[in-house]
């Protein structure tokens, strides 16, 4: 094991010594609203596009909204000049995630990036995430206006099936365990329809095919989210790793993308008590997909600080006190153990021992009650088969949201809010 004390963006040499010639690589975090986090990922990011030629950030969010953003930094006709304005168009609860000034920062950068370089090899922004059913069919009736108009009568076939059900989608949901009140075929006949429409080159094409996509992902997740268990958070991190590998043949052969999620989804499940629960994530599907040594994951954590998150869902966000880490975690060791801020990169002979051992691993999602820290807010974890790499950070402050358009929450991305 490797560990580099980080005060600058070049201290991460070593990190990217072991992610060169890797396809993917999964950057994570703790929480959903830590500006360390953040802004330390921002600097890992940039080096890679700018040095390795990773083609673009996939991150835990819609893709309508994302696409925003994309096609803002990308300069993309008719997209936003300031990805700021882009990022402020994020509506759905908790908008704090991506709408946030270190986001805003990032993709700033990007856009200047990318604005000096040819458009075919410009590093995109996209969203991975299933929620966004009513967006996505709306962006399929805008492409299928303009574009394909003979092709409506699939998209608002499926429109008329989720219809009476309005915003309230897990009703939906609710209705197909008692009565015949699935959409599956119609949602089946759109997404066959717009994959013929999409086998054109295109990023319009794409997209549309990408937003029929998340209408079938949606429809499956919450007819899942209903019954219970495992089965909604595998439909959920399966569609993600599924969006992932269509990017990747999306931007060409031999392209490389980054993905931006919590650590619950980056880390691989089976080195966590996930497995024995029957879950899955992205991160164990890629190593399977893609090998190993295609694959890094990195994860981040802290030993106490502030974060943002909600007291209860769908509330405002608030600044709160993320206390010292619990005995026996991987936290409480590693503040014991190194300095300030360090990156741990795993592998060879020697390894300490506590880096295979299960410990608790702390996990905060967007809704958080510091009051629970003493039985949980914790993962089993083994570390070192978890991720290849681990960014510490001993005391952490909260990130910095963006004025929010709305903020009102939907019961979407509940229990999980990671």
């Amino acid at each position: 094991m490797l560990v580099q004390r980080l005060g600058a963006p070049s201290d991460f040499d070593p990190l990217l010594d072991r992610i060169r010639g890797a396809r993917i690589v999964m950057i994570g975090e703790a929480t959903h609203g830590t500006h360390d986090y953040y802004r330390l990922r921002e600097q890992l990011t940039r080096r890679l596009i700018a040095e390795q030629g990773f083609r673009f950030v996939a991150v835990e969010g819609d893709w309508p909204d994302c696409e925003r953003v994309h096609r803002s930094v990308t300069a993309a006709p008719g997209g936003l000049a300031d990805p700021q304005a882009a990022l402020e168009r994020f509506t759905r609860w908790p908008t704090w995630m991506w709408s946030n000034a270190e986001v805003a920062r990032f993709c700033r950068w990007l856009r200047a990036w990318n604005q000096e370089r040819p458009r075919e090899q410009r590093a995109g922004f996209h969203g991975l995430d299933v929620y966004s059913l009513w967006e996505s069919m709306q962006a399929i009736f805008d492409y299928l206006g303009e574009e394909e108009p003979a092709s409506l009568e699939a998209a608002q076939e499926a429109y008329r099936c989720f219809e009476p059900y309005g915003r309230r989608i897990e009703e939906y949901g609710a209705a197909s365990r008692f009565v015949s009140a699935r959409c599956e075929e119609e949602v089946v006949r759109l997404l066959a329809r717009t994959r013929e429409q999409a086998t054109a080159d295109g990023p319009d094409r794409f997209s549309a095919w990408q937003n029929a996509e998340v209408v079938a992902g949606a429809e499956r997740y919450y007819r899942a989210m209903m019954g219970g268990g495992p089965h909604s958070w595998n439909v959920r991190d399966i569609h993600m790793a599924d969006t992932l590998d269509r990017l990747l043949d999306f931007h060409g052969p031999g392209s490389r993308g980054i993905v931006w999620a919590h650590n619950t989804h980056v880390g691989d499940a089976r080195a966590t008590d996930m497995a024995a629960d029957g879950m899955v994530n992205i991160g164990q599907l890629a190593r399977e997909r893609h090998g190993a040594d295609a694959v890094v994951l990195v994860g981040f954590g802290s030993y106490r600080g502030t974060v943002v998150a909600a007291p209860r869902w769908g509330s405002p966000a608030e600044e709160m006190v993320v206390p010292p880490a619990r005995p026996g975690s991987v936290e409480r060791r590693l503040h014991e153990l190194l300095p300030e801020r360090a990156v741990l990169v795993f592998g060879g002979a020697d390894q300490p021992g506590w880096v295979t051992e299960e410990q608790d691993h702390r996990a905060v999602g967007v809704v958080y009650d510091p009051s629970f820290e003493s039985w949980g807010n914790y993962v089993p974890t083994r570390l070192g088969e978890r991720y290849d790499a681990f960014v510490w950070c001993d005391d952490t402050r909260g990130l910095h949201p963006l004025p929010a358009l709305t903020s009102f929450g939907e019961m979407e991305t509940y229990p999980a809010g990671v």
